[in-house]
Protein backbone atom coordinates (compact mmCIF):
# COMPACT_ATOMS: atom_id res chain seq x y z
CA UNK A 1 0.00 0.00 0.00
CA UNK A 2 1.12 3.69 -0.31
CA UNK A 3 2.69 3.30 3.52
CA UNK A 4 6.02 1.18 3.60
CA UNK A 5 5.12 -1.93 5.20
CA UNK A 6 8.08 -4.08 6.68
CA UNK A 7 7.10 -7.86 5.88
CA UNK A 8 7.54 -9.63 9.39
CA UNK A 9 7.00 -13.47 10.03
CA UNK A 10 4.09 -15.31 11.94
CA UNK A 11 4.39 -15.47 15.34
CA UNK A 12 4.92 -19.08 16.57
CA UNK A 13 1.17 -18.64 18.26
CA UNK A 14 -0.66 -18.15 15.16
CA UNK A 15 1.05 -21.00 12.91
CA UNK A 16 -2.11 -23.28 13.02
CA UNK A 17 -4.62 -20.60 12.37
CA UNK A 18 -2.10 -19.92 9.41
CA UNK A 19 -1.76 -23.53 7.98
CA UNK A 20 -5.70 -23.65 8.67
CA UNK A 21 -6.24 -21.24 6.06
CA UNK A 22 -3.24 -22.03 3.68
CA UNK A 23 -4.51 -25.90 3.20
CA UNK A 24 -7.59 -24.68 2.65
CA UNK A 25 -6.52 -22.00 0.10
CA UNK A 26 -4.30 -24.93 -1.50
CA UNK A 27 -7.44 -27.34 -2.20
CA UNK A 28 -9.13 -23.82 -3.67
CA UNK A 29 -6.74 -23.67 -6.58
CA UNK A 30 -5.82 -27.14 -7.27
CA UNK A 31 -6.32 -28.31 -11.28
CA UNK A 32 -7.71 -31.40 -12.34
CA UNK A 33 -4.97 -33.67 -13.62
CA UNK A 34 -6.38 -34.10 -17.43
CA UNK A 35 -5.94 -30.37 -17.74
CA UNK A 36 -2.81 -30.03 -16.70
CA UNK A 37 -1.36 -33.07 -18.44
CA UNK A 38 -2.73 -31.76 -21.79
CA UNK A 39 -1.29 -28.49 -20.96
CA UNK A 40 1.86 -29.83 -19.76
CA UNK A 41 1.74 -31.83 -23.25
CA UNK A 42 1.52 -29.08 -25.27
CA UNK A 43 4.24 -27.15 -24.25
CA UNK A 44 6.65 -29.89 -24.23
CA UNK A 45 5.92 -30.21 -28.10
CA UNK A 46 6.77 -26.49 -28.37
CA UNK A 47 9.98 -26.90 -26.22
CA UNK A 48 10.97 -29.82 -28.16
CA UNK A 49 10.55 -27.97 -31.34
CA UNK A 50 12.47 -24.66 -30.29
CA UNK A 51 15.80 -23.25 -29.28
CA UNK A 52 14.15 -21.18 -26.29
CA UNK A 53 15.44 -17.73 -25.28
CA UNK A 54 14.33 -16.25 -22.54
CA UNK A 55 12.25 -13.95 -25.43
CA UNK A 56 11.22 -16.76 -27.37
CA UNK A 57 9.91 -18.49 -23.97
CA UNK A 58 7.79 -15.38 -22.76
CA UNK A 59 6.24 -15.45 -26.43
CA UNK A 60 5.53 -19.19 -26.48
CA UNK A 61 4.14 -18.84 -23.07
CA UNK A 62 1.53 -15.54 -24.45
CA UNK A 63 0.97 -17.81 -27.63
CA UNK A 64 -0.01 -20.77 -25.15
CA UNK A 65 -2.53 -18.33 -23.41
CA UNK A 66 -4.14 -17.98 -26.38
CA UNK A 67 -4.25 -21.31 -27.48
CA UNK A 68 -5.96 -22.32 -24.01
CA UNK A 69 -9.02 -20.19 -25.24
CA UNK A 70 -8.74 -16.92 -22.61
CA UNK A 71 -11.99 -14.99 -23.21
CA UNK A 72 -11.07 -11.42 -24.16
CA UNK A 73 -14.85 -10.42 -23.38
CA UNK A 74 -14.10 -10.81 -19.71
CA UNK A 75 -12.56 -6.96 -19.94
CA UNK A 76 -13.83 -6.32 -23.13
CA UNK A 77 -17.41 -4.41 -22.13
CA UNK A 78 -16.10 -2.39 -18.89
CA UNK A 79 -18.18 0.64 -17.92
CA UNK A 80 -14.95 3.09 -17.72
CA UNK A 81 -14.82 6.63 -15.76
CA UNK A 82 -12.90 9.50 -15.91
CA UNK A 83 -11.36 10.97 -13.24
CA UNK A 84 -13.10 13.10 -11.72
CA UNK A 85 -16.51 11.12 -11.84
CA UNK A 86 -14.84 8.00 -9.14
CA UNK A 87 -11.29 9.56 -8.53
CA UNK A 88 -9.79 12.33 -5.87
CA UNK A 89 -6.61 13.35 -5.63
CA UNK A 90 -4.51 11.95 -2.29
CA UNK A 91 -1.27 13.43 -1.97
CA UNK A 92 1.27 14.53 -4.12
CA UNK A 93 -0.01 18.15 -5.06
CA UNK A 94 1.43 18.91 -8.72
CA UNK A 95 2.83 15.41 -9.02
CA UNK A 96 -0.73 14.57 -9.67
CA UNK A 97 -1.04 15.24 -13.39
CA UNK A 98 -4.55 14.63 -14.68
CA UNK A 99 -4.88 14.60 -18.52
CA UNK A 100 -7.17 17.29 -20.55
CA UNK A 101 -9.80 15.26 -21.24
CA UNK A 102 -9.78 13.48 -17.55
CA UNK A 103 -9.22 10.14 -18.73
CA UNK A 104 -6.26 8.89 -17.53
CA UNK A 105 -3.28 11.05 -15.11
CA UNK A 106 0.31 10.37 -14.06
CA UNK A 107 1.63 9.94 -10.49
CA UNK A 108 5.64 11.16 -10.22
CA UNK A 109 7.74 10.57 -7.43
CA UNK A 110 11.06 13.17 -7.28
CA UNK A 111 13.25 13.97 -4.43
CA UNK A 112 10.38 15.97 -2.84
CA UNK A 113 7.40 13.68 -2.47
CA UNK A 114 5.35 10.79 -4.50
CA UNK A 115 1.84 11.35 -4.58
CA UNK A 116 -1.84 9.03 -5.04
CA UNK A 117 -5.23 9.50 -5.37
CA UNK A 118 -7.59 7.61 -3.87
CA UNK A 119 -11.88 6.57 -5.09
CA UNK A 120 -14.80 9.12 -4.37
CA UNK A 121 -16.67 6.47 -2.37
CA UNK A 122 -15.99 3.41 -0.35
CA UNK A 123 -17.05 0.18 -1.46
CA UNK A 124 -18.77 -2.94 0.27
CA UNK A 125 -17.92 -5.41 -2.19
CA UNK A 126 -16.32 -4.27 -6.31
CA UNK A 127 -14.54 -4.62 -9.00
CA UNK A 128 -11.77 -1.92 -9.58
CA UNK A 129 -9.38 -2.17 -12.59
CA UNK A 130 -7.29 0.47 -14.43
CA UNK A 131 -4.65 0.08 -17.30
CA UNK A 132 -1.15 1.04 -15.83
CA UNK A 133 1.99 1.62 -17.41
CA UNK A 134 5.17 1.85 -15.30
CA UNK A 135 8.30 3.81 -14.82
CA UNK A 136 11.34 2.75 -17.22
CA UNK A 137 14.80 2.73 -16.54
CA UNK A 138 16.53 2.56 -13.77
CA UNK A 139 13.48 2.26 -10.73
CA UNK A 140 15.01 0.11 -7.72
CA UNK A 141 13.33 1.41 -4.36
CA UNK A 142 10.21 2.77 -6.04
CA UNK A 143 7.15 0.97 -5.17
CA UNK A 144 4.21 1.81 -7.41
CA UNK A 145 0.52 0.29 -5.78
CA UNK A 146 -2.88 -0.26 -6.38
CA UNK A 147 -4.99 -1.58 -3.77
CA UNK A 148 -8.03 -1.01 -1.85
CA UNK A 149 -8.46 -0.23 1.95
CA UNK A 150 -10.20 0.98 4.94
CA UNK A 151 -7.10 1.61 7.05
CA UNK A 152 -8.30 5.64 6.90
CA UNK A 153 -11.71 4.44 8.98
CA UNK A 154 -10.47 1.17 10.75
CA UNK A 155 -6.73 1.80 12.21
CA UNK A 156 -6.69 -1.39 14.47
CA UNK A 157 -8.91 -3.65 12.50
CA UNK A 158 -8.46 -2.80 8.86
CA UNK A 159 -8.95 -4.85 5.22
CA UNK A 160 -6.17 -4.37 2.40
CA UNK A 161 -6.04 -6.27 -1.03
CA UNK A 162 -2.41 -5.70 -2.84
CA UNK A 163 -1.20 -5.10 -6.22
CA UNK A 164 2.27 -3.49 -5.69
CA UNK A 165 5.03 -3.31 -8.17
CA UNK A 166 8.67 -2.96 -7.29
CA UNK A 167 11.56 -1.63 -9.13
CA UNK A 168 14.93 -2.35 -9.90
CA UNK A 169 17.71 -1.90 -11.30
CA UNK A 170 18.81 -0.75 -14.85
CA UNK A 171 18.23 -3.83 -17.10
CA UNK A 172 16.47 -6.17 -14.71
CA UNK A 173 12.78 -6.53 -15.23
CA UNK A 174 9.96 -5.14 -12.58
CA UNK A 175 8.69 -7.97 -10.62
CA UNK A 176 5.37 -7.51 -8.04
CA UNK A 177 3.21 -8.67 -5.56
CA UNK A 178 -0.03 -9.46 -3.91
CA UNK A 179 -1.24 -9.50 -0.73
CA UNK A 180 -4.71 -9.45 1.24
CA UNK A 181 -5.49 -8.76 5.13
CA UNK A 182 -8.18 -8.94 6.81
CA UNK A 183 -9.51 -7.26 10.23
CA UNK A 184 -6.16 -5.98 10.87
CA UNK A 185 -4.33 -9.58 10.64
CA UNK A 186 -0.64 -7.69 8.91
CA UNK A 187 1.00 -10.45 10.32
CA UNK A 188 -0.82 -13.07 8.51
CA UNK A 189 -0.55 -11.12 5.32
CA UNK A 190 -1.03 -13.35 2.28
CA UNK A 191 1.87 -12.16 0.12
CA UNK A 192 3.07 -13.88 -3.07
CA UNK A 193 5.67 -12.42 -5.63
CA UNK A 194 5.44 -12.64 -9.24
CA UNK A 195 7.79 -12.02 -12.29
CA UNK A 196 5.57 -10.92 -15.51
CA UNK A 197 5.88 -12.40 -18.73
CA UNK A 198 6.27 -8.64 -20.66
CA UNK A 199 8.03 -5.31 -20.38
CA UNK A 200 5.41 -3.21 -18.08
CA UNK A 201 6.85 0.07 -18.76
CA UNK A 202 6.47 -0.37 -22.53
CA UNK A 203 2.90 0.17 -23.00
CA UNK A 204 -0.12 -0.54 -21.06
CA UNK A 205 -1.75 -3.77 -18.95
CA UNK A 206 -4.92 -3.99 -17.67
CA UNK A 207 -4.32 -4.87 -13.62
CA UNK A 208 -7.88 -5.59 -11.83
CA UNK A 209 -8.90 -6.72 -8.75
CA UNK A 210 -12.26 -8.37 -8.05
CA UNK A 211 -13.88 -8.56 -4.16
CA UNK A 212 -16.66 -10.65 -3.66
CA UNK A 213 -18.41 -11.98 -0.33
CA UNK A 214 -17.39 -15.33 -1.35
CA UNK A 215 -14.13 -15.31 -3.66
CA UNK A 216 -11.54 -12.55 -4.56
CA UNK A 217 -9.48 -12.92 -7.59
CA UNK A 218 -6.46 -11.14 -8.60
CA UNK A 219 -6.22 -10.16 -13.05
CA UNK A 220 -3.46 -8.91 -15.23
CA UNK A 221 -5.32 -8.27 -18.35
CA UNK A 222 -7.24 -11.41 -19.19
CA UNK A 223 -5.20 -13.76 -17.15
CA UNK A 224 -6.43 -14.50 -13.23
CA UNK A 225 -3.11 -15.39 -11.18
CA UNK A 226 -4.76 -15.79 -8.13
CA UNK A 227 -7.85 -16.38 -6.50
CA UNK A 228 -9.09 -17.10 -3.32
CA UNK A 229 -12.20 -18.04 -2.58
CA UNK A 230 -13.35 -17.56 1.58
CA UNK A 231 -13.80 -20.70 4.05
CA UNK A 232 -14.48 -21.18 7.45
CA UNK A 233 -10.80 -21.75 8.06
CA UNK A 234 -10.07 -17.63 6.62
CA UNK A 235 -12.35 -16.51 10.05
CA UNK A 236 -12.55 -12.75 9.80
CA UNK A 237 -8.82 -12.80 7.85
CA UNK A 238 -11.42 -12.39 4.69
CA UNK A 239 -11.53 -9.11 4.25
CA UNK A 240 -15.28 -7.84 4.75
CA UNK A 241 -15.36 -4.08 5.64
CA UNK A 242 -16.06 -1.41 3.12
CA UNK A 243 -12.93 -0.55 1.28
CA UNK A 244 -11.57 2.19 -0.75
CA UNK A 245 -9.45 2.25 -3.71
CA UNK A 246 -5.94 3.77 -3.70
CA UNK A 247 -3.17 4.66 -6.87
CA UNK A 248 0.38 5.43 -5.29
CA UNK A 249 3.98 5.72 -6.22
CA UNK A 250 5.95 6.42 -3.33
CA UNK A 251 10.01 5.83 -2.30
CA UNK A 252 10.46 1.82 -0.58
CA UNK A 253 14.32 1.97 -0.78
CA UNK A 254 14.27 0.39 2.40
CA UNK A 255 13.37 -3.03 1.22
CA UNK A 256 11.73 -2.60 -2.38
CA UNK A 257 14.35 -3.85 -4.50
CA UNK A 258 17.12 -6.90 -3.33
CA UNK A 259 15.54 -6.08 0.83
CA UNK A 260 17.31 -2.43 0.85
CA UNK A 261 20.46 -3.20 -1.23
CA UNK A 262 19.65 -0.93 -3.97
CA UNK A 263 18.34 2.65 -3.19
CA UNK A 264 15.87 4.22 -5.13
CA UNK A 265 18.45 7.41 -7.39
CA UNK A 266 16.77 10.63 -7.96
CA UNK A 267 18.90 11.03 -10.89
CA UNK A 268 16.43 8.87 -12.62
CA UNK A 269 13.51 11.27 -11.24
CA UNK A 270 11.07 12.11 -11.85
CA UNK A 271 9.85 8.35 -11.95
CA UNK A 272 6.19 8.45 -13.81
CA UNK A 273 3.39 6.02 -13.67
CA UNK A 274 0.52 6.47 -15.63
CA UNK A 275 -3.28 5.19 -15.37
CA UNK A 276 -6.39 5.01 -17.46
CA UNK A 277 -9.15 3.46 -18.34
CA UNK A 278 -10.58 3.25 -14.96
CA UNK A 279 -12.96 1.23 -13.85
CA UNK A 280 -15.02 1.05 -11.00
CA UNK A 281 -18.16 -0.97 -9.91
CA UNK A 282 -19.54 -1.67 -6.52
CA UNK A 283 -22.22 -0.85 -4.00
CA UNK A 284 -20.98 2.73 -2.44
CA UNK A 285 -21.62 2.68 1.10
CA UNK A 286 -20.82 4.64 3.90
CA UNK A 287 -19.14 2.74 6.99
CA UNK A 288 -20.29 4.07 9.73
CA UNK A 289 -23.94 4.91 9.06
CA UNK A 290 -26.43 3.52 11.12
CA UNK A 291 -28.94 1.71 9.20
CA UNK A 292 -26.17 -0.89 6.97
CA UNK A 293 -26.75 -0.63 3.10
CA UNK A 294 -28.27 -4.12 0.95
CA UNK A 295 -25.89 -4.39 -1.34
CA UNK A 296 -27.12 -7.62 -2.79
CA UNK A 297 -28.30 -6.29 -5.89
CA UNK A 298 -24.42 -5.04 -6.46
CA UNK A 299 -23.27 -8.79 -5.39
CA UNK A 300 -25.70 -10.26 -7.86
CA UNK A 301 -24.46 -7.75 -10.78
CA UNK A 302 -20.74 -8.41 -9.76
CA UNK A 303 -21.40 -12.78 -9.51
CA UNK A 304 -22.97 -11.93 -13.19
CA UNK A 305 -20.00 -10.77 -14.69
CA UNK A 306 -17.23 -12.90 -16.72
CA UNK A 307 -14.57 -11.82 -14.32
CA UNK A 308 -15.97 -13.85 -11.51
CA UNK A 309 -15.68 -16.97 -12.99
CA UNK A 310 -12.54 -18.77 -14.39
CA UNK A 311 -12.95 -21.73 -16.29
CA UNK A 312 -10.95 -24.65 -16.97
CA UNK A 313 -9.00 -23.37 -19.45
CA UNK A 314 -8.46 -20.08 -17.52
CA UNK A 315 -7.62 -22.37 -14.60
CA UNK A 316 -4.74 -23.99 -15.89
CA UNK A 317 -3.05 -21.25 -17.75
CA UNK A 318 -3.19 -19.43 -14.34
CA UNK A 319 -2.00 -22.78 -12.51
CA UNK A 320 1.06 -22.60 -15.61
CA UNK A 321 1.39 -18.54 -14.46
CA UNK A 322 2.31 -19.49 -10.80
CA UNK A 323 4.32 -22.53 -11.57
CA UNK A 324 6.79 -20.40 -14.09
CA UNK A 325 6.56 -16.83 -12.26
CA UNK A 326 5.70 -17.12 -8.95
CA UNK A 327 8.59 -17.14 -7.15
CA UNK A 328 7.55 -16.63 -3.38
CA UNK A 329 4.60 -17.80 -1.51
CA UNK A 330 3.46 -17.39 1.87
CA UNK A 331 1.46 -20.95 1.71
CA UNK A 332 3.59 -23.68 0.56
CA UNK A 333 0.96 -25.47 -1.78
CA UNK A 334 2.77 -28.46 -2.70
CA UNK A 335 1.35 -31.89 -1.83
CA UNK A 336 -0.78 -29.88 0.62
CA UNK A 337 1.57 -28.95 3.00
CA UNK A 338 2.77 -25.98 4.93
CA UNK A 339 6.20 -24.76 6.08
CA UNK A 340 7.04 -22.60 8.88
CA UNK A 341 9.21 -20.46 6.66
CA UNK A 342 6.58 -20.14 4.29
CA UNK A 343 8.68 -20.37 1.21
CA UNK A 344 7.64 -21.92 -1.93
CA UNK A 345 10.72 -25.08 -2.59
CA UNK A 346 11.44 -24.68 -6.41
CA UNK A 347 13.35 -26.86 -8.19
CA UNK A 348 16.03 -26.04 -10.33
CA UNK A 349 18.49 -23.22 -10.42
CA UNK A 350 16.65 -20.88 -8.30
CA UNK A 351 16.20 -22.99 -5.35
CA UNK A 352 20.10 -23.67 -5.54
CA UNK A 353 20.98 -20.47 -5.76
CA UNK A 354 18.46 -19.56 -2.86
CA UNK A 355 20.23 -22.54 -0.57
CA UNK A 356 23.32 -21.26 -1.30
CA UNK A 357 23.17 -17.62 -0.49
CA UNK A 358 21.07 -17.41 2.42
CA UNK A 359 20.43 -13.70 3.28
CA UNK A 360 17.32 -11.91 4.80
CA UNK A 361 16.18 -10.28 1.92
CA UNK A 362 14.72 -11.90 -0.52
CA UNK A 363 16.64 -13.54 -3.53
CA UNK A 364 16.81 -11.69 -7.00
CA UNK A 365 15.35 -14.64 -9.19
CA UNK A 366 16.51 -14.49 -12.99
CA UNK A 367 15.06 -15.90 -15.68
CA UNK A 368 16.75 -19.54 -16.55
CA UNK A 369 15.53 -20.99 -20.20
CA UNK A 370 17.19 -24.48 -19.00
CA UNK A 371 15.39 -24.58 -16.00
CA UNK A 372 12.08 -23.87 -17.50
CA UNK A 373 12.59 -26.78 -20.02
CA UNK A 374 13.26 -29.29 -16.89
CA UNK A 375 10.15 -27.93 -15.45
CA UNK A 376 8.21 -28.71 -18.83
CA UNK A 377 9.44 -32.19 -18.56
Amino acid sequence: SGIPKRRVNSENREEEKSKDYCESYIKTTSLEGKEQFSLTKTLNLISERTTMSKLSYNLIFFIVFLCLGLRSSAFSNLNTLSFEESLSPLFGDGNLVRSPDDLSVRLLLDKYTGSGFISSNMYQHGFYSSMIKLPADYTAGVVVAFYTSNGDVFEKTHDELDIEFLGNIKGKPWRFQTNLYGNGSTHRGREERYRLWFDPSKEFHRYSILWTPHKIIFWVDDVSIREVIRSEAMGADYPAKPMSLYATIWDASDWATSGGKYKANYKYAPFVAEFKSFSLDGCSVDPIQEVPTDCSDSVDFLESQDYFSINSRQRAAMRRFRQRFMYYSYCYAEKDRFKDTGRLKFGGTEARGRRSNRRQQRPEIESDPDERRRLLK
